[in-house]
């Protein structure tokens, strides 16, 4: 743990940005101390992980992929939001959770939190019945996943872009293709073959693709990719990209995606064999994204 994260000079993610966080924040915009920005029963995650009752979501503040067009940047790019939890409490919000009614657990963007995440899912998972679910922009180490290897049940990556400019323009990190890449195998030889039990996820990884305007040809691109590189997993693809949350400056995303676009890529899994879940046109709104005042 150590090696990965020296919380004098972190280089725990893909940006290795050195920050001492003991005394500032990094690149992901995080301290030392974990922030919480809501924990809920969240309903808008696939049919299998919401269930009925809800996903049992933790969401984290900050993320260290900052795309320009994140929904949730309120959390993900804010400085200020969220309260501070102790690894103890972040344990004990999990079993709330699970008390609570919860299909699962589930940590949204905690990669920067890693080593404080594995300590409390060490302390927890002997006491938990439903399963973990580990919420991923994707752009993560391989090595640092690894110390997840026991602890979470379902991987839920994005591989948001094959296009390496597109990555280098949208989310300031051209080497995004390849990290994703690595990063979802090593998600995979961990929980094999995708398994629901009962109409709900309990083991495997379900790897999402949010379309973006003028993207969809990168988007089939990844299908062909997933179904080549990793048959075993699920296949979500989203159409939920909301042009209200557009900060990137480029006027290309200041639309929704067609529906030409959106059949493109789904036309294209299809068209490989790959099995997954799919968004109706009227996902594209900001109706879905949670209250985090």
């Amino acid at each position: 743990m150590q090696t990965l994260y020296d919380k004098h000079h972190c280089t725990l993610c893909p940006r290795e940005c050195g920050a001492d966080r003991t005394t500032s924040v990094g690149v992901c915009g995080a301290g030392d101390d974990v922030r919480i920005a809501k924990t809920m029963l969240h309903r808008f995650e696939e049919p299998p992980i919401s269930g009925t009752r809800g996903s049992g979501a933790i969401f984290f503040c900050g993320c260290n992929l900052r795309c320009g067009y994140c929904q949730n940047a309120a959390i993900s790019h804010g400085q200020a939001a969220g309260a501070h939890y102790t690894v103890a409490q972040l344990a004990d919000s999990m079993l709330a959770l699970q008390a609570s009614g919860a299909h699962n657990i589930n940590l949204v963007t905690a990669a920067h939190y890693l080593p404080q995440v594995v300590q409390a899912l060490q302390s927890v998972k002997p006491h938990l019945s439903v399963p973990v679910v580990y919420n991923s922009s994707g752009y993560e180490k391989a090595t640092a996943l690894r110390l997840l290897d026991g602890l979470v049940d379902i991987y839920l990556p994005d591989f948001k872009y094959l296009d390496a400019s597109a990555a280098r323009r949208y989310s300031a990190a051209a080497d995004y293709p390849t990290v994703a890449m690595a990063a979802i195998e090593e998600m995979l030889r961990q929980t094999g073959e995708y398994r629901e039990k009962d109409g709900l996820a309990v083991r495997g990884t379900v790897i999402r693709h949010l379309v973006l305007p003028g993207l969809s040809a990168d988007g089939a691109a990844i299908m062909r990719t997933v179904a080549r590189q990793f048959p075993a997993a699920r296949v979500s693809i989203m159409r939920q990209y909301t042009p209200s949350f557009n900060r990137t400056g480029d006027r290309a995303l200041d639309r929704k995606v067609t529906a030409l676009e959106y059949n493109r890529v789904v036309d294209a899994a299809i068209a490989c064999g790959l099995t997954g879940f799919t968004q109706e046109r009227d996902s594209a709104t900001d109706i879905y994204t949670p209250d985090f005042t």
